[in-house]
């Protein structure tokens, strides 16, 4: 059984499809045991603890350096004993000391098909107003492992999303939220707790 440690910053929509994947049985090979926010107030930590999944806050404002803070991450990560780290909303930048000690244990999920709208600033809204600035007509979300790139690990698992008329890209964000983050992040949690992906020179191979 996996340790898996979920980081958010706000108000936990991912977790909460995470913990209601692990709750009906199609997460079996891995458990959340902890969400480590980067914000105090977050009310993922309020989904947390109505869900009995210990919490820690772990903010960036209180190290005087990002290195400071990068090996204070990853000291708790190890404390934590964290097999696999996923990122659902996590506003902060992990470091390198994270990202090496985790290689290929790090799922991040991003409201675009990678490579469309994504890399450094292309979160929250603003990947969906650049989508629909572009005029496509079709985004989506991606589940992916995180390395030292914005948004440049193998890439798990992609949904397509249908651009419609007369979207906003608030309506647009719940529309891939709903159809399409919450279904394949706990579908990459799933393959990854049961031994299921391959990672070979920056692809990844499904061995379902």
């Amino acid at each position: 059984m996996k340790n898996i440690v979920v980081l958010v910053s706000g108000g936990g929509t991912n977790l909460q499809a995470l913990i209601d994947a692990q709750q009906s049985g199609s997460i079996t090979g891995g458990k959340i045991t902890c969400v480590i926010s980067s914000n105090p107030n977050a009310y993922a930590l309020t989904r947390a603890a109505n869900h009995g999944i210990p919490t820690e806050v772990i903010r960036r404002k209180d190290f005087a350096t990002m290195e400071a803070y990068d090996q204070a991450l990853t000291a708790l990560l190890r404390e934590k004993q964290a097999d696999l780290i996923v990122l659902a909303g996590f506003m902060t930048i992990l470091g390198s000391t994270v990202i090496s000690n985790f290689e290929n244990r790090i799922i991040n999920i991003h409201p675009a098909l990678i490579p469309s709208f994504c890399g450094e600033g292309y979160y929250g809204l603003r990947v969906h107003e650049e989508a629909l600035r572009k005029g496509v007509k079709v985004t989506g979300a991606t589940a992916h492992f995180v390395n030292e790139v914005c948004d440049g690990g193998p890439i798990i698992l992609q949904k397509a999303v249908e651009v419609r008329t007369g979207d906003t890209p608030e309506v647009l964000q719940r529309r891939v939220m709903e159809q399409a983050e919450w279904q394949i992040l706990p579908q990459a949690v799933r393959l990854f707790c049961d031994d299921k992906i391959k990672v070979i020179g920056g692809t990844t191979e499904i061995l379902e």
